[in-house]
């Protein structure tokens, strides 16, 4: 009869009763699992082990659970990487530290937050903190000072070894024992207490008398350069721990990461940032001294500074633009709210608690 039900059909409505009534949905019920974009950001995403971990690995790892279906990870450079793979259906979602912003909705869709986040800024460890002392040294040790202070200490060897030489047979000579030990260490003394300004004696022979004027010389200059760089070392320092808000950015050397929001954060604030394509990046030219600040987001600041760079750089100052994370998906994507509705399960049961305190040692939101 036109219209009516066979036993085919009749199975079929059933069915799909079944799954519905199941709570999963048909979006996400395939055999091929699902491709996701994401990117290397401790510590939300990173591979130990040969295996990606992290938070947001182990959130969408848990939402996976959740929706009962499987995932293959595409690992991508960069967000903006991300932001095209996921329109260009080359990933059906993306995960990692995106930041929901009012630009991307327009041409994405987004998952309620996972992350409340916000921008912050690094600078190195202050002189002040290991001491006057600690500044004169890296003075010294700086790559374009060694090879200076190497000649300066052969210089008062052979200087040293000069004066001994036309001293130490000279009537009243400042050199008291003739013999090479110990009248050279005397000789010594004197060649580094002259480099100081500080000797008491001058040679009595000729030669050597000029021999002490020409190192008299070599010492000024010296020690000028020397007072330079100290001086130049404690005003570099100086100006980084003036850095104490975003409002003090302007005029400093500030690097960021390429197409992210801090990037789009200091142009707005008129400040031309060096952009870097990963954040590693940022971390060396800040180390390297070339560099007096990173701006980007303020977790995986907070978790560089207490891990791989304890000790050489400190987060400063509160979270401005505060911002959220979301998992990102195309443009009316059908796959959006069945993982909103994960999510919120996470959170109910108290799962995304427990990840959020094992990643970053507090409670969650």
């Amino acid at each position: 009869m036109s219209g009516g039900y066979n036993g085919k059909n009749l199975f079929g409505s059933i069915a799909a009763l079944l799954f519905l009534g199941l709570g999963v949905d048909a979006a996400l019920a395939q055999s091929q699992p699902l491709r996701v974009a994401t990117r290397l950001v401790r510590p939300f995403v990173f591979e130990e082990g040969g295996q990606l971990t992290g938070f947001s690995i182990e959130l969408w790892q848990e939402i996976s659970r959740e929706l009962d279906t499987k995932s293959n990870f595409i690992v991508k450079p960069s967000v903006k990487e991300i932001l095209q793979a996921v329109k260009s259906k080359e990933a059906d979602l993306g995960i990692a530290a995106i930041s929901i912003t009012a630009e991307r909705e327009k041409e994405w869709d987004f998952s309620q937050p996972m992350f409340d986040a916000g921008l912050q800024i690094m600078i190195p460890t202050q002189a002040s903190e290991s001491g006057f002392a600690a500044t004169i040294m890296s003075a010294l040790l700086t790559t374009a000072f060694l090879p200076i202070l190497t000649l300066v200490l052969i210089t008062v060897i052979i200087t040293g070894h000069l004066v001994w030489f036309f001293e130490r047979r000279q009537p009243n000579s400042m050199i008291s024992n003739t013999s090479y030990f110990p009248g050279i260490f005397e000789a010594f003394w004197w060649s580094a207490s002259t480099l100081a300004t500080q000797a008491d004696q001058m040679p009595r022979s000729a030669v050597a008398r000029i021999v002490a004027v020409a190192w008299m010389f070599t010492a000024v200059v010296f020690i000028a350069y020397f007072t330079a760089s100290v001086t130049s070392s404690l005003t570099v320092q100086q100006l980084r721990s003036d850095i104490k808000g975003p409002e003090d950015l302007p005029g400093k050397r500030v690097v960021t990461v390429k197409g992210s929001t801090s990037a789009e954060y200091l142009t707005q604030q008129n400040i031309q940032p060096t952009e870097f394509t990963r954040v590693e990046d940022a971390y060396q030219a800040l180390q390297k001294g070339e560099a007096d600040a990173v701006v980007y987001d303020a977790p995986v600041l907070l978790y560089y500074a207490s891990h791989e760079g304890k000790g050489k750089a400190n987060v400063i100052g509160p979270i401005f633009r505060k911002e959220s994370y979301g998992i990102l998906f195309p443009a009316d994507s059908p796959k959006r709210k069945p993982v909103n509705a994960a999510l919120l399960k996470l959170k109910e049961t108290g799962t995304y608690e427990r990840l959020y305190t094992k990643w970053f040692g507090g409670a969650g939101a």
